[in-house]
């Protein structure tokens, strides 16, 4: 995998139909800033920095890229930490985040969204270990690493209280510091699969060689699909814009060469969403 300054990203050319949708200071400006909130180590295969140590890659960066081709707009990206993302987007200093954010209805109340990626979870298991996750039956009595505070983990303690329901034994649920933690602990058999979000799993997969996917989830839960989105300071006219070149990436079949690029194929959509439902605000 590519993980070197020169990307060569596909950029497609200007649509002059969908360019149209944009604000005219926009336009004239002629400049899209994309805030990305992968200060640090990054998220692979999402957004994280080049051998150089300064160029941001991964496949948030190459939509934002080719988003902005469509739109005839010079792209600029910029890292930062996930907090300043969105403090960048109230101030204005970003038009745009493209950072894996999850449509909530509480960020809808701040923030407009074009769906670009579904959001989900994956399960991953050494190579060979023939077995599925698909409910909670298939991890009763598993030994499973969840990050802490973390949405998945919530669902897996779900799915343990589900799995002692059905009289079968709950769910063993392990907790490493890091994610090279997580993997020794995989390796050598102290736990059986790890739970997490699908990029990195897909990414370490890719990358590793001893692992396999074994189910995959919707990062949002049961009820409802996760999605993920260009994000934009509510009303500031831009997401029509970004919706219809999103679909105009998926149309030519561009968007699924940059997906399948960083092996998240698994995550594609067939249509941006405006403002779609979104995760619920906790105890609404």
């Amino acid at each position: 995998m590519n993980d070197g300054p020169d990307q060569q990203r596909i950029v497609p050319a200007k649509v002059d139909a969908i360019a149209a949708l944009l604000p005219a200071n926009t336009r004239a400006d002629g400049k899209l800033t994309i805030g990305v909130g992968a200060a640090g180590a990054g998220f692979p295969p999402l957004a994280f920095t080049a051998t150089d140590n300064k160029t941001l890659i991964g496949s948030e960066p190459d939509i934002a890229v080719a988003v902005a081709g469509i739109l005839g707009l010079q792209p600029q990206l910029e890292n930062t930490s996930w907090e300043n993302l969105f403090v960048g987007l109230d101030s204005g200093k970003y038009a745009v985040g493209a950072s894996n954010i999850t449509v909530t209805e509480e960020r809808k109340q701040k923030y407009d969204f074009a769906t670009y990626r579904l959001d989900n979870l994956a399960f991953e298991a050494k190579e060979g270990s023939n077995w599925k996750v698909a409910g909670p039956k298939d991890v009763a009595g598993k030994k499973i690493a969840v990050g802490s505070g973390t949405n998945q983990e919530k669902i897996l303690v779900e799915w343990s209280a589900e799995a002692k329901r059905q009289g079968l034994a709950p769910v063993d649920i392990k907790y490493y510091q890091t994610n090279q933690a997580t993997y020794l602990a995989l390796g050598s058999g102290q736990i059986d699969a790890y739970l997490g979000p699908y990029p990195g799993v897909a990414y370490h997969v890719a990358v590793a060689g001893e692992t396999e996917i074994i189910g995959t989830y919707s990062g949002a839960g049961a009820a409802l699909q996760g999605k993920i989105a260009l994000t934009t300071k509510k009303d500031s006219g831009l997401v029509a814009a970004l919706a219809a070149a999103v679909d105009e990436l998926i149309r030519s079949g561009d968007y699924a060469k940059i997906l399948a690029r960083w092996n998240l194929g698994n995550e594609t959509t067939t249509k941006s969403e405006i403002n779609p439902p979104g995760l619920p605000i906790e105890g609404k």
